[in-house]
C-alpha cells in the first residue's frame, strides 16, 4: 500500500477529528485541531492512502530546542502496516533538521503497543506522571529521545 506523509491542511481537519473521536478517551475537538493550523509552534503530518483518505496523523509542538509529540493515531483498519512508524520517523527527521536536542511525549502505562513503537525508534522511559490520564484514570510514562545535535545558540533580550 502506498502511503504519503503530508503536512496537515484545512481539508484534513474533519478526518483528524474523526480519528480523535474514535481512538482517544479525551479527544481533541475539531476546533482544537483547526487552531493548530495557526499555531506557529505546532507541526502536524497526515498519512494519506492512494485515494487521498486520511488514515493517520501525528503532531508535535516545538519549545525552544525540544519537540513534544502531542498526538499519534492510525485508523484501526490500517494498523500494523508501518504507518505510525513513518509518522514518528517524520517527526524525528524534522526534529533533526531543526537541530532539536530531544523529543518527549507522554503515553499511558497500559499502552504497550505504543510504548514498543516508541522504543523501536530509540525513545526511553524517562519518568512517570502519577494520575496523568483520566477517563480512565491512569499513570503516564514520560518518554524521551535524545538527539545528537549541537545546541542552538539563543539570544534573549
Amino acid at each position: 500500500m502506498s502511503i504519503n506523509i503530508v503536512p496537515l491542511l484545512p481539508m484534513h481537519v474533519e478526518s483528524i477529528a474523526a480519528l480523535e473521536q474514535n481512538y482517544f478517551s479525551m479527544p481533541w475537538s475539531r476546533q482544537m485541531i483547526a487552531d493548530e493550523l495557526d499555531n506557529e509552534f505546532a507541526l502536524y503530518y497526515v498519512a494519506e492512502n492512494e485515494q487521498g483518505e486520511v488514515v493517520g496523523y501525528s503532531g508535535m509542538h516545538t519549545i525552544i530546542d525540544e519537540a513534544y509529540i502531542t498526538n499519534v493515531a492510525v485508523d484501526e483498519k490500517y494498523r500494523r502496516q508501518g504507518i505510525a512508524s513513518r509518522l514518528i520517523e517524520k517527526i524525528i527527521e524534522i526534529s533533526n533538521e531543526s537541530k532539536f536536542l530531544r523529543i518527549t511525549l507522554e503515553v499511558r502505562r497500559s499502552n504497550t503497543g505504543a510504548i514498543a513503537l516508541y522504543e523501536r525508534h530509540g525513545f526511553l522511559v524517562a519518568g512517570l506522571r502519577k494520575g496523568y490520564y483520566s477517563a480512565p484514570a491512569e499513570d503516564g510514562y514520560v518518554m524521551l529521545l535524545e538527539l545528537s545535535q549541537k545546541p542552538k545558540e539563543y539570544i534573549f533580550e
